[in-house]
């Protein structure tokens, strides 16, 4: 379904031979005119992005945060109200099936998350080729919890404001309480609300406004002086800010710790949720096999590498090419998942040879994720051997 601000003078719907990065934004305005003016706005002023083909589903109930707690990555049983948070979805084996974005309003948790997103099957017999649609998955783990999860998407929508102005320019469109702290979650006047989201340096405030009333909320906050920009500016600031999604920059092997998601959006200490047991041993005991990192892409040539292709470091595989975006400062960049033990400090080529898109790539070093050290649980149980 076509989000009604396609219809507004300027939107540019994505092409229909859209490859699988902007397929996800299928129904949403692409840009509106000019990507890297839009792109720069948001740095130096603020843009609105239509983001209303997100899912949102709604969580209500008396246990609603025990059983979330129970069945999400993150430790959300004294999350308050006027707070969110970010969590994951994760299979039997610690792997990543959906990524959520968390608010808990006026007595309900709002998760939102990709349109398709799906789940590993709660049982072997349940979806098809063992996935299923992620509310099917909620209600398949309710059992006798008293929470009443529900498909809200027909019922909010969600706009997405970034820029340093937003907050000066969000109190112009009427907005009287605008969230400034991390995961800060405030009401919004005639209902949804409002929540702060960590951006790396960019400040960011999701809107999600009842959908009946997307087109009044768009125009008051592009009255107020907000510039209107499309995914395609969105997603290039989103790669920057070296913030992961899934379906793209993950693929069926992919676990919380080569994304960043740990701390943030999966929980180490709690247990009794699905894929505990990896992202656990992982954190105390291991490190993970691979990591994500930035790529500079060759900028002199007109080929760009697609998402899934490989990255090469002389004749050896050693990662994967998730999001391919252009960046206004930056160039050519891209999210890509290499091995940890591939080199950071050489020139690698992302892209198939054979169908003709392998261009050179460097790391940016800025992205590459520091080194901890021993993990916790090896220097215990080296502190033990040593007894």
């Amino acid at each position: 379904m076509n989000s009604p601000l396609l219809e507004l003078p300027g939107a540019v719907a994505a092409p229909e031979e859209a490859s699988l990065d902007t397929s996800l934004d299928v129904g949403v305005a692409w840009h509106f005119g000019d990507p890297f003016a839009e792109q720069r706005s948001a740095t130096r002023s603020a843009v609105v992005v239509d983001r209303s083909h997100r899912r949102i589903i709604a969580v209500p109930g008396e246990e609603r945060l025990s059983w979330l707690h129970l069945v999400l990555s993150q430790h959300l049983t004294e999350l308050p109200e006027g707070r969110g948070t970010e969590a994951l979805v994760l299979d039997s084996q610690g792997r990543v099936d959906c990524h959520l974005l968390l608010a808990h309003h006026d007595g309900v948790v709002y998760l939102d998350t990709e349109a398709d997103a799906q789940a590993s099957s709660a049982l072997p017999s349940m979806g098809v080729d063992g996935r299923q649609p992620l509310l099917e998955y909620l209600e398949a783990m309710r059992f006798w919890s008293k929470v009443e999860p529900r498909d809200a998407s027909d019922e909010f929508a969600l706009l997405s404001v970034l820029g340093p102005d937003a907050v000066d320019l969000l109190g112009k469109a009427g907005v009287t309480d605008v969230p400034t702290k991390p995961y800060e979650v405030a009401g919004l006047p005639g209902g949804g609300f409002a929540r702060a989201v960590p951006f790396r340096g960019l400040y960011t405030v999701d809107l999600v406004v009842p959908r009946e009333s997307l087109v009044d909320w768009w125009t008051r906050v592009t009255d107020a002086g907000v510039r209107p920009a499309g995914t395609m500016a969105y997603e290039s600031l989103r790669v920057e800010a070296l913030r992961p999604r899934v379906g793209v920059d993950t693929d069926e092997r992919a676990i919380p710790h080569e994304l960043g998601w740990i701390h943030t959006a999966a929980h180490v200490a709690k247990g009794c949720y699905r894929g505990q047991e990896t992202v656990a041993k992982v954190h105390n005991v291991g490190k993970p096999p691979r990591r994500m990192v930035l790529l500079h892409l060759d900028g002199s040539v007109e080929i760009r590498p697609e998402t899934d292709d490989p990255v090469w470091h002389g004749e050896r595989k050693v990662g994967r090419v998730g999001s391919v975006v252009l960046h206004h400062e930056l160039g050519p960049v891209a999210l890509a998942m290499l091995k940890r033990t591939a080199p950071v400090d050489v020139e690698l080529v992302a892209g198939d040879a054979a169908e003709g898109r392998a261009v050179a790539a460097a790391v940016d070093p800025d992205s590459v994720p520091p080194d901890t050290g021993e993990p916790p649980g090896r220097i215990a149980a080296q502190g033990l051997r040593g007894r």
